[in-house]
């Protein structure tokens, strides 16, 4: 039997999450999930036992028992439940399609906008500077008017 075992504290490894069920049976796994991308503890795994009588032992007596000042929540694993806001997948059991929708050619706009550029920040007088070279050009100027 596979149990959850939730509220872990953030200290507790994969070995630690072992040790804390050996006492009730012999153990085939014990796994502590972690985030794919930082590695650290998402805070629950999963201990599976071969025998269903000692896991069961240990849902009784583990089951919102004080573990580094947090309370554990252990009960037996169940399949994981699809939720909304998680992204959609073809589970191979529906008819809804995965991904996200298609786009409708007819409706694409074939035209690029017109960039209009009406520089509303520039000062009357002053010139809009295209590329870096041209800034470059326009300091320099700069520096030479000031010199004069």
């Amino acid at each position: 039997m596979k149990l959850y075992v939730g509220n872990l504290p953030w200290s507790v490894d994969d070995n630690a999450l072992k040790e804390l069920f050996t006492s009730y049976g012999d153990i085939e796994e014990a796994v502590l999930i972690k985030d794919k991308f930082s590695g650290r503890s998402k805070g629950f795994g999963f201990v599976t036992f071969k025998d269903d009588e000692a896991a069961s032992k240990a849902i009784a007596e583990m089951h919102e028992k004080e573990i580094e000042g947090r309370a554990l929540t252990v009960s037996e694993a169940r399949p994981m439940e699809r939720r909304d806001d998680s992204p959609k997948y073809d589970s191979g059991n529906s008819d809804e399609q995965a991904g996200a929708p298609l786009a409708n050619p007819s409706e694409i706009n074939e035209s690029t906008p017109e960039i209009v550029d009406d520089n509303s920040d520039a000062e009357e007088g002053e010139k809009d500077i295209e590329t870096a070279d041209e800034a470059v050009e326009d300091a320099e100027e700069t520096k030479e008017e000031d010199k004069e």
